[in-house]
């Protein structure tokens, strides 16, 4: 566990709101937000220590002229010196959740802080559940800079700004440049190399930061990108590019639950999988019912040796099955519904009053499984050991407030025009195109359901990349979820993986 002192020695860095780039501009218009808060502490897995600084407090968003739009939360750890110094040439990596509308509690507490709670495999967590030095923590390999998006966590908006200027997908990522661009400011850290580390709607910001950064002369040395989705399409009703994303998906759950696959390997199974999804749901689906009833049934029997559903079921569904049905459907003869962000976790189903598609598509035992743990946690660790008074109310989720007001617009560049459902695989593509030395880590997990596998992999197939910027990607896929942290094995070996990734040239 980390030292007992919660009070920053002398030769701590600055706290990051200790320099004020803009003293003419009222700062009045955002409400109070509690003081910074530092303390020196130490982790350790056994055989190696790091003494770092962490610090919690907020950075300024503010537009060209000056004008605040917010104030940023952000929890750092930084590593020091036995004087308490940090190391200019460490590299310094920005991470957060998604949403749009989630806090960045989970990819910190749950996955790559210096603290994590211990996860029970499947299980759902107790409320003392322990938190412990995580021995998987990216600490070892860069400096940490964990922020909550605008309208999340602790952060705010200025009471002046309309919140429709940063809750929008161009908004947002402007938001988080002008933000690590103070942190790196005010810290001295641009001698450092600079990563981005996003999950979920946190790859789709990453697609476009990346970029937008890039533009600002913010020169990125990597970017890690898990549980992606980029284009925006495959999440719209009746889309084809949602059925073939979640088919591999849908077999890897059915052959956890011991529906299929019985026998094979799980990475053979899931390979098996995606080239049915390539090679004949794909065609069948794009024919509509030009397929014709004869070839629809040979292609549900097919898919249903794979999904584990009824051949009539898939067949009367024309091959095409929403989420909330498969969930609702697989273990139906048990009375239980399994999750979505990791469908491996499972609860009782539901009282069959409460009916409405929409309401399950949101109740989800992987996320019940965590997240309070992780929260508590957190607030425990910034207020006992940081000395950090933050308010009562953590936006752990914001979703009604931010996900729902979210404006979608966006114009790949070079395209001419702005779109509602965009495909910012256009963005990655472009970054690295014009930043080939940067390097690109696409992780995934065979029964994330929220992003699924097949889609990442199809999109940034589309880019046409040179064989050289190919070469500059590095895929990992392991047998966990969307949060893939959570699977203490998949932890461990993300931890070695991402390791070599940071020390490739």
């Amino acid at each position: 566990m980390a030292d007992e002192n919660t009070q920053a020695p002398q030769t701590a860095p600055a706290p990051e709101t200790s320099r004020r780039p803009y003293e003419g501009v009222p700062a009045n218009v955002v409400r109070s937000v509690p003081n910074p808060a530092s303390a020196r502490l130490s982790w350790t897995d056994g055989e190696r220590t790091i003494d770092y600084v962490s610090t919690a407090a907020h950075l300024d968003v503010r537009d060209d002229s000056g004008r605040l739009e917010g104030k940023m939360f952000s929890l750092s750890y930084v590593a020091v010196d036995a004087e308490g110094q940090p190391n200019a040439t460490r590299p310094v990596t920005f991470a957060y959740n998604g949403g749009p509308g989630s806090a960045s509690v989970p990819i910190n507490f749950g996955g790559i802080g210096p603290r994590r709670v211990e996860t029970d495999g499947t299980n759902h967590l107790a409320a003392s559940a322990r938190v412990a030095d995580n021995p998987h923590t990216l600490l070892k390999d860069s400096d940490l800079v964990f922020l909550d998006a605008l309208g999340t966590g602790w952060s705010v908006v200025a009471d002046d700004c309309d919140p429709a200027t940063v809750f929008s997908v161009d908004g947002d990522a402007d938001a988080f440049a002008r933000a690590i661009m103070d942190w790196l400011e005010k810290n001295h850290r641009w001698s450092s190399p600079i990563y981005l580390y996003g999950e979920s709607y946190g790859t789709f910001r990453n697609a476009v930061l990346m970029r937008l950064l890039g533009e600002r002369s913010v020169k990125l040395t990597g970017v890690v990108m898990l549980s992606a989705i980029w284009d925006w399409v495959q999440t719209l009703p009746g889309e084809d590019l949602y059925y073939l994303g979640m088919m591999p998906t849908y077999a890897a759950a059915a052959q956890f639950f011991g529906r299929t696959g019985e026998g094979v390997d799980p990475d053979e199974w899931f390979d098996r999988a995606m080239d049915f999804a390539d090679e004949t749901l794909a065609p069948a689906l794009l024919r509509g019912d030009r397929l014709g009833a004869e070839r629809e049934c040979d292609v549900a029997r097919e898919l249903s040796q794979f999904v584990g559903l009824p051949v009539d079921f898939l067949a009367r569904h024309h091959l095409r099955v929403e989420l909330t049905e498969f969930r609702r459907e697989l273990l139906r003869d048990e009375g239980r519904v399994c999750g979505r962000l990791d469908m491996r976790f499972c609860s009782d189903e539901p009282s069959p009053m409460q009916a409405s598609l929409d309401w399950l598509g949101g109740e989800d035992a992987a996320d019940d499984a965590v997240e309070a743990n992780w929260t508590n946690a957190f607030r425990a660790f910034c207020a006992d050991e940081l000395g950090y008074q933050g308010p009562s109310v953590y936006l752990g989720q914001n979703w009604e407030r931010v996900g729902h007001k979210w404006i979608w617009q966006h114009e790949v560049p070079g395209t001419g025009e702005k779109v509602g459902a965009p495909n910012v695989t256009g963005d990655v593509a472009l970054a690295l195109r014009r930043n080939p030395t940067m390097k690109l880590a696409i992780i995934g997990g065979r029964y994330d359901a929220a992003t699924t596998f097949w889609n990442v992999r199809h999109d940034l197939s589309c880019q046409f990349l040179s064989p050289a910027l190919k070469e500059r990607v590095t895929w990992l896929r392991y047998g966990c979820g969307h949060m893939a942290y959570v699977d203490e094995p998949t932890l461990a070996a993300m931890d070695r993986d991402i390791h070599d990734f940071y020390q490739k040239a």
